[in-house]
């Protein structure tokens, strides 16, 4: 997108309150909003009249609720999607199928009306569109609909395992991984080796988002939790708002939380996860780097591969967002950079053969 055109956006919301906050904030924030709707019928004629570069796009609506009408955008009219949505249990596990089905980013609507907290929304919120409108988004397979998925079975305590030459596989991503970490985790077998993600995100979808994962995939799937160890067959994902480190423990490897500054512009950030598992796993690790904005895993994943892991990366053509793997490609940390769908049984066999 041209540095002097302006980044255009339609507001989607049934709230007429919400419409004008959202495109207040957007115009404060040097986005054009082209105009408004309050229900996904309305937003179809004016997407095709308008041709906005980003629409943001609120949950519950009605006549059509806000994942269909995502799906129709998707299949029909592929445009970037931004969710504007309220951080309750059914909006933020809504809103992670959102991002499962397309959507490029998300934000909580903001509960007060103080100065203060909408200049800090209409910040992030722009930040989001402006980065939305560079992605790409195209038509894709949808995964599932989540009250129709029975649980995956767990593998049984008992269950014999493999025993892993590389027991640690560490992902980072950012835009569009919401979507890539789904499809790896449902692809990794009950007896998958250890996973430790950062998935840069806001704090109220994280526990929404290792639900999901908990409930599609073989593996258990959990928030990480201070001192909680790492399993075959279990996959932690980093808090929202916290650095998820990697140590030894008495019988292996747990996890270390920190509230600390952020790291490469992130809390919780990519490199601080990579630059652990280097640390505490040397050689015997795979690092894998998604879709994503920035450089945040690149350094991290760079530590990775000297001290012998095999990392991967997000080939360009299947990114959202040709970002981090990019800087991790430039920064010579990438030992093999693959397409989405070969991801999963790259790791398995870097897991297997051992360094």
């Amino acid at each position: 997108m041209s540095q002097d055109k302006p980044v255009t956006a339609l507001v989607v919301d049934d709230s007429a309150l919400m419409r004008q906050m959202i495109g207040a904030a957007l115009e404060s924030q040097g986005i054009r909003v082209l105009g408004s709707a309050a229900d996904p019928y309305e937003a179809r004629e004016k997407i095709k009249a308008l041709d906005p570069d980003v629409v943001t796009l609120d949950v519950e609506m009605p006549r059509m609720d806000g994942l269909s009408f995502l799906e129709k955008i998707m299949s029909l009219r592929p445009t970037p999607v931004v969710m504007v949505s309220t951080l309750t249990g059914e909006g933020t596990s809504a809103t992670i199928r959102a991002l499962e089905i397309g959507a490029v980013d998300c934000i909580a609507k903001p509960m007060a009306r103080d100065a203060a907290e909408f200049a800090a929304f209409a910040a992030e919120l722009a930040d989001k569109v402006r980065a939305a409108a560079g992605t790409r988004v195209r038509p894709g397979r949808l995964p599932p609909p989540g009250p129709k998925c029975a649980p995956v079975p767990k593998a049984a305590p008992s269950a014999p395992r493999r025993a892993w030459k590389r027991p640690l596989v560490a992902i980072g991503a950012s835009t569009g991984g919401v979507e890539r970490i789904r499809e790896i985790l449902l692809a990794l077998p009950p007896d998958s080796p250890p996973v430790a993600i950062v998935q840069h995100i806001g704090p109220g979808y994280v526990k929404s988002f290792a639900d999901r994962l908990n409930k599609l995939s073989a593996l258990e799937v959990v928030v990480a939790e201070e001192g909680m160890p790492l399993l075959p067959g279990r996959a932690v994902i980093a808090p929202g708002d916290r650095h998820l480190r990697l140590a030894r423990g008495g019988s292996g490897l747990v996890c270390r939380l920190a509230d600390e500054p952020p790291v490469s512009g992130h809390k919780p950030s990519v490199d601080v996860l990579f630059q652990s598992a280097a640390t505490v796993a040397g050689a015997k690790a795979v690092g894998v780097i998604l879709s994503g904005m920035g450089r945040d895993g690149a350094q991290g994943l760079a530590d990775m591969r000297a001290a012998g892991a095999h990392t991967i990366g997000e080939c360009e053509a299947s990114c959202v967002v040709y970002g981090m793997p990019r800087a991790a490609m430039l920064a010579g940390a990438v030992v093999a950079e693959l397409d989405l769908s070969r991801i999963a049984g790259a790791i398995l066999a870097a897991a297997a053969d051992g360094p």
